[in-house]
């Protein structure tokens, strides 16, 4: 059995074993794979393997021997679904590998805006301490989080593993999903509206996955809406934000800083408006890769193909 990774660098650049997947057939790891080599790679192949490489109705049709696509990561946009199911063909995703990873790095985020350790720390080693008169400085407003409020859009395992973070903080909890599970409410934690949240948050982090109903729910019209000041955290997909609208709000002073680990169009473009502000944060889409997360996700896509072949597949997205 012919077994196909088309991209396979993001989640092992060398530091994890393919061995799970060895074990369950004849691998072939391809780094990197562009459009025009998708057809000739998964010509042969029973089992497709992709993270980011979009495998379209044309590929799907150019590969007579494909029964399965396993997607090495939560979204599985990059697949044309209706065209695999017509074709026979399960596909697969990882569900839930990363999510302490995520709300880790969600709070990461959140204490770099307000301490900017990082440029702090650049600082001190460029000598501009040593030559301070004063025995200390800051170059950043510093905020306290003990007492405020997060809002946090989209209340699954990641929204509620950031909560506990923030909680341990001392933060107060809002949160708004479509789906509400009282049990999680507390006296630090509640569901509230759309507006609510809003108007009532310091900070407002996105977990949410990217539906058309939520597609730039971060606009001007929102940011209207929420306090002077307020920090802004998206770990969750680009496309939640309207990006020209969060910058202007910055540059007005209406947000008080932001920081993004997803993007519109990635990798990011040298126009993005979010570029070129020092009080907005952009990492490279790097949340859900500590080693431990990606080697869950490994183990986890291994455990899925094997679930497929014992003929009772899981995690199916079609």
């Amino acid at each position: 059995m012919d077994i196909v990774i088309l991209d396979g660098y993001t989640l092992n650049p060398g530091d994890l074993s393919w061995k799970p997947l060895k074990d369950l057939g004849n691998l072939t790891v391809y780094d990197r794979t562009q459009s025009e080599l998708v057809d000739e790679r998964i010509q042969t192949a029973e089992i497709v393997f992709t993270n980011k490489t979009v495998l379209t109705a044309e590929n799907l049709a150019s590969a007579q021997k494909l029964r399965y696509i396993g997607v090495l990561a939560t979204g599985y946009n990059v697949v044309d679904i209706d065209a695999a199911g017509r074709a026979g063909i399960v596909v697969t995703n990882i569900p839930t590998y990363g999510t302490a990873a995520v709300a880790q790095y969600a709070a990461a985020l959140l204490l770099e805006l307000c301490h900017h350790v990082g440029e702090h720390g650049r600082c001190v080693q460029a000598g501009e301490w040593s030559k301070n008169p004063d025995w200390c400085f800051w170059k950043y407003p510093l905020t306290e989080l003990a007492g405020k409020t997060m809002g946090i859009v989209g209340f699954g395992k990641i929204g509620q593993s950031t909560a506990r973070i923030a909680q341990a903080l001392g933060m107060k909890i809002l949160a708004f999903d479509r789906y509400r599970k009282p049990e999680l409410e507390s006296d630090t934690c509640r569901y509230a509206g759309w507006d609510e949240l809003l108007r009532e948050s310091d900070v407002i982090s996105l977990h949410c996955p990217l539906f058309p109903e939520t597609k730039g729910i971060i606009n001007c019209e929102s940011l209207r809406k929420m306090k002077d000041g307020v920090l802004i955290i998206n770990t969750a997909r680009g496309e939640l934000i309207v990006e020209k609208d969060l910058r202007d709000a910055v540059d007005a002073g209406k947000v008080g800083g932001a920081a993004v680990d997803v993007v519109s169009k990635e990798p990011i473009e040298i126009d993005n408006p979010l570029l070129g502000c020092d009080r907005i944060i952009i990492t490279p889409h790097i949340a859900w890769a500590p080693a431990e997360s990606r080697k869950r996700l490994l183990t986890a896509a291994a455990e899925n193909l094997r679930s497929f072949l014992d003929g009772t597949p899981k995690n199916v997205v079609n």
